[in-house]
């Protein structure tokens, strides 16, 4: 298997030095091609730290980041927009669409960035509209659509440019549980179907158990990882709280 992200020896430091604080500390990893990674931690862990640093919004103190064997850690900022653009979608827990674009404009806008032609626009927002079941919603403005079709529509966004590394933060939260699960069930199913590869933040155990793979962060450090294998997504999930309990989450609101 080929690693889409390589994380190596990270540290991300924020202050100064009479008030300095580490909100990673050394963490290595890999995600490879076509994985589902969840990052859970408690609050102040340093996972959205992490995925930050990954996503190219934040840099690194220290260590290497590698996105198809590209040292992001390396690039110039004249060509990290161009990089982002490119090889990264994101899946933001607001949605972040635009409230002036029909549901269709906000996912082409993407594609019309890097000039490409307008039937191919069309075909590719047919195509991923089709994936995540939001056809009847392309004509629509988002106050037009629920939580649930407003969250796949920016899924979509994040999908149309084929990206090596999707990268999701805490994309159920502000979903009720019916449009969460609607969406999660989308993800996995490109996931599974489509090969996508996925890293998601999330504080949430339901959520986390539709990931292949958990890594837990606690201090800045990777604390634990669970890896599904064979288990369903219910023992997978009582894994998970098993592990939330440890960190000293609060394993009573995971649903």
């Amino acid at each position: 298997m080929h690693a889409i992200l390589q994380v190596e020896d990270i540290e991300k430091y924020y202050g100064n030095k009479g008030n300095l604080t580490k909100a990673v500390d050394h963490i290595t990893f890999q995600v490879e091609k076509g994985e589902f990674v969840g990052i859970m931690g408690p609050s102040g862990s340093g996972k959205t730290t992490l995925l930050n640093c990954v996503s190219t919004i934040d840099t690194v103190s220290s260590g290497h980041i590698y996105i198809n064997d590209k040292d992001i850690t390396a690039l110039k900022r004249n060509t990290l927009s161009k990089f982002r653009r490119e090889e990264l979608g994101f899946i933001f827990q607001d949605f972040n669409l635009l409230d002036t674009l029909t549901a269709y404009e906000n996912i082409a806008m993407a594609l019309s960035i890097q000039k490409v032609k307008p039937k191919t626009i069309k075909q590719r927002v047919e195509e991923v509209s089709k994936k995540l079941n939001i056809e009847d919603v392309l004509q629509k403005y988002p106050y037009q659509m629920s939580g649930g079709q407003k969250q796949r529509v920016a899924s979509a966004r994040a999908l149309i440019t084929n990206p090596s590394l999707i990268l999701a933060d805490e994309p159920t939260g502000a979903l009720d549980s019916k449009s969460s699960r609607m969406l999660l069930d989308s993800m996995e199913k490109l996931n599974q179907e489509y090969h996508a590869t996925i890293m998601m933040v999330t504080h949430d155990a339901f959520s986390a158990s539709y990931a292949k793979r958990i890594l837990f962060i606690k201090d800045g450090r990777i604390f634990n990882e669970l890896i599904r294998g064979n288990h369903t997504r219910k023992d997978f999930f009582n894994q998970i709280i098993e592990v939330v309990t440890l960190l000293g989450g609060d394993s009573s609101n995971v649903l």
